[in-house]
């Protein structure tokens, strides 16, 4: 089932007199399904970063549409932004955004919060997030008394603690070593198991070979897409840094 369709979308940023205009997008299509787990690849400033604010209505395109469920997000008013994000979209940065006076618990629950949940109906999301996480023996601590790989694990659950329809990950293995950075990936093939549907930037190909396709853009256009099928990662691996020999002049990493 269709669950995001970006159609035509184009992005110009003009100077401050608009006397000149950087056009950061154009022309983007694409459809993503319920349960599919997409990558974005491409350069340093080929646009991907622009396009995923674009796709968290964190930002608005010049033109185009972007249909959620056959609901234009372009169309939300600014007063409902929050609330629309809060019940549809999931985060994950690279930099895992957890507020340092809260402790683990508080950060996770904090969208719910924000939704007015019932505290016993938290307390219930939260038991079997954390024990798949692997967090359940850190949620009183603070963000600043764990690992990397244990904050962006938080910061995963609180993502998904919300039930979104599409989980958007920005980089997020982009701060962590290699070890977390697997234990992360290893933990995003679990959730789209579990039907989450994911859409990830990465400058990693080793990252991007988890997905299940991969959108490769450049100077702001999609330039392909390639589909794992039933290929192996390493394969689907080797196929991704081929495509990015390609299209890249730099700003990609095959780690």
């Amino acid at each position: 089932m269709e669950l995001l369709e970006v159609k035509n979308i184009k992005k110009v940023y003009h100077t401050r007199l608009g006397a000149q205009q950087c056009v950061a997008l154009t022309n983007v299509n694409f459809t993503i399904e319920e349960g599919e787990y997409v990558a974005i690849m491409g350069p340093s400033g080929s646009g991907k970063t622009t396009l995923l604010n674009i796709l968290a209505s964190l930002d608005k395109p010049t033109s185009g549409e972007i249909l959620l469920q056959g609901k234009s997000m372009i169309k939300i008013k600014d007063t409902e932004l929050a609330s629309f994000r809060r019940h549809n979209l999931g985060f994950v940065f690279q930099d895992f955004n957890l507020l340092d006076t809260f402790s683990l618990k508080d950060n996770i629950f904090l969208p719910l919060v924000l939704s007015r949940t019932h505290h016993k109906e938290m307390e219930e999301r939260l038991k079997g997030i954390a024990s798949s996480l692997g967090i359940d023996d850190i949620l009183e601590k603070y963000p600043y008394e764990v690992s990397g790989g244990q904050k962006q694990r938080c910061a995963v659950a609180r993502a998904i603690i919300t039930n979104p329809k599409i989980l958007l990950a920005d980089e997020p293995t982009g701060a962590l070593d290699t070890k977390s950075s697997s234990n992360l990936l290893h933990i995003f093939n679990q959730i789209n198991e579990s039907g989450q549907t994911i859409l990830m930037v990465t400058h990693s190909a080793q990252a991007a070979s988890h997905a299940k396709r991969v959108l490769f853009i450049r100077d702001g256009e999609l330039f392909s897409q390639i589909y794992r099928g039933e290929e192996s990662r390493n394969e689907f691996f080797q196929r991704i840094v081929s495509n990015l020999s390609v299209l890249s002049d730099g700003g990609v990493d095959i780690g």
